[in-house]
């Protein structure tokens, strides 16, 4: 195992910023997975005279802890924290060390207040750009409160466990030996799910907003930075901050920036409103909103939050082929990340549902990884870039099956088929697989609305002016929820700029 010249250097610079000596703890055998561990710790030991290494009996083989000396951090790692989790890795190292790790007080202080015995186990992947959340979530917990204990998995070292508890999905979590949740989670939503949601209590002072941004996505944020600027009170109300962007992971239009992933745009996103006075509230849901004197948003915990004016940047999710056996085998062969689960499908066949641009990378990406993949589309023609199309023709481990409509997803307890009919004749086929992509496209995040009154298009779409103005005063909305020609990143910067800017102007005229 050898770190390239240039990720040494960079943690090399993290390296001094120790704040105590180190003590890895590892337990490592004669096998080839032990010493590529022994060898990546080596390396890491090379770089600081700060850190040490003890040999010692763990759960797992090979696997390691982190700690102070003499003080059990609750920090380990089962195999190879490379990939995506190399940064979860260097944060364990400063954050043992006692370098504070950049979460609101308030979090921290419901943090310390668990008072029961927990101990997380996260299988994650080495490609999977999810994972890192929840594993620097957990390890921050173990970090704050010696009540709790984590350790990430890697699941390609830990093969015989991955298939032993029927692993399909990353990231998944174990708490005390049951499965506790699996999927992208932010330490808020994690928190939720240990002790329970926040009080109402909490939310009794917030006052009056000038403007109150629901989501968390770029149209959300681009919203809040541009009321801010305003000198505007401004809240920023997210369930998941990040929105759908999260889930990309090679962006390369962003005008200004080659190339960028999703989780690292939103972090320099966050950071960006953070640099404001912008009381960003997280992990919450709105359940409802009603004009008043002023506009009322309702939460799931029962609060109620007030504000003159309201953007609506809601985003939109993957949409569901809504078929037998998706929610059954959802996460055990069902997945609607290529990037994440991937890897799980070595050697196996697949079928990617959609031929639109998702669909196609899917498809590809898949290619390298399974046996063989299926394109399923329901148009007789596929929908994706020709650029992608002709990919798709050149590669020898693809189908594609146009003009077909899925009718179930079948198997026992995980995903062993698909059926589906063609869309002339009604004859139906089975293809035998055991992998289930989904990438039909997005649906806005708008449900809740349906009894606003604020007007919405057949598909859910928020209908807005060019101000941003739904049709209710004071109420106005941005980007993939609204009914906008095209979804795009860039597109909705603009739209929740438009948006903050219309919401102004409707301040300074009443």
């Amino acid at each position: 195992m050898a770190l390239n010249n240039e990720i040494k250097q960079q943690l090399g610079q993290y390296l001094d910023l120790l704040e105590s000596d180190i003590v890895i703890k590892a337990d490592l055998g004669n096998d080839e997975n032990s010493q590529k561990v022994k060898d990546f710790i080596n390396e890491i030991l090379d770089m600081s005279n700060r850190i040490t290494m003890e040999e010692t009996t763990l759960s797992r083989q090979p696997s390691f802890t982190i700690n102070q000396k003499d003080n059990e951090s609750g920090v380990g790692f089962a195999g190879l924290p490379l990939g995506h989790e190399f940064t979860s890795f260097i944060l364990a190292l400063l954050q043992v060390s006692g370098r504070p790790p950049k979460i609101e007080q308030d979090i921290v202080n419901r943090i310390k207040a668990i008072d029961q015995k927990l101990h997380f186990e996260t299988y994650a992947s080495l490609t999977c750009h999810n994972c890192p959340d929840v594993v620097q979530a957990l390890n921050i917990m173990s970090v704050l409160n010696k009540n709790i204990s984590h350790t990430m998995i890697e699941g390609s070292m830990f093969q015989d466990e991955v298939t032993q508890k029927n692993i399909m999905s990353v990231p998944t979590v174990y708490l005390n030996g049951e499965e506790f949740t699996s999927g992208r989670a932010t330490i808020e939503q994690l928190l939720e799910q240990i002790s329970g949601p926040l009080s109402q209590d909490a939310f009794e002072d917030k006052g009056v907003y000038d403007v109150l941004v629901i989501g968390g996505g770029p149209a959300g944020n681009s919203a809040a930075i541009y009321a801010a600027r305003k000198g505007l009170k401004t809240g920023l109300l997210a369930e998941t901050f990040g929105g759908q962007v999260m889930d990309t992971v090679g962006i390369e239009n962003m005008i200004g920036t080659l190339y960028t992933e999703g989780p690292k745009l939103m972090a320099q996103i966050e950071e960006h409103t953070k640099s404001y006075q912008v009381d960003i509230i997280k992990s919450q849901l709105a359940t409802a909103i009603t004009k008043k004197d002023d506009i009322e948003v309702s939460l799931a915990n029962g609060a109620t939050l007030h504000a003159k004016t309201t953007i609506l940047a809601l985003g939109a999710k993957w949409r569901n082929i809504n078929v037998p056996g998706e929610e059954e085998f959802r996460n055990k062969g069902v997945t609607y990340c290529p990037h994440c689960d991937g890897p799980f499908f070595e050697g196996k066949d697949v079928a990617v549902i959609g031929g639109g641009n998702s669909g196609l990378e899917a498809a590809i990406d898949l290619a390298g990884i399974a046996k063989h993949v299926y394109i399923l589309e329901f148009l007789p023609e596929l929908k994706a870039d020709r650029v992608l199309q002709e990919r798709v023709a050149k590669t020898k481990n693809i189908s594609v099956i146009t003009n077909v409509a899925t009718k179930e997803i079948v198997g026992n307890e995980h995903v062993e088929g698909i059926n589906y009919a063609d869309r002339d004749t009604g004859k139906e086929e089975h293809l035998a697989l055991e992998g289930v992509f989904v990438q039909i496209g997005l649906v806005p995040n708008t449900v809740w609305l349906k009894d606003s009154g604020i007007n919405l298009t057949e598909r859910g779409e928020i209908i807005v002016d060019k101000y941003g103005s739904t049709n209710i005063d004071g109420i106005f909305a941005a980007g993939d929820c609204t009914d906008s020609a095209y979804k795009q990143i860039v597109i909705s910067l603009g739209s929740g700029a438009t948006a903050a800017i219309g919401a102004f102007d409707y301040l300074i005229r009443q």
